[in-house]
């Protein structure tokens, strides 16, 4: 992996990561209010469901 696909991969995070906040901000800090309210275990399940697909992807790529 060259430095230049890592940089590739941090920017389309921070695209992805922007895209809920700058298009739909009430929904986006409605989502986090939710996300705040969860247990500790259930927020650690999606994390490691979102890593492990992620992982899967990765893999398959």
């Amino acid at each position: 992996m060259s430095p230049t696909s890592i940089w590739v991969a941090l920017g389309l995070v921070l695209v992805f990561e922007g895209l809920m906040p700058a298009l739909a901000p009430r929904r986006w800090r409605e989502v986090v209010t939710q996300i705040a309210a969860m247990r500790d275990g259930q927020i650690r399940f999606v994390g490691a469901s979102a890593l492990a697909v992620g992982l899967l992807v990765l893999a398959v790529a």
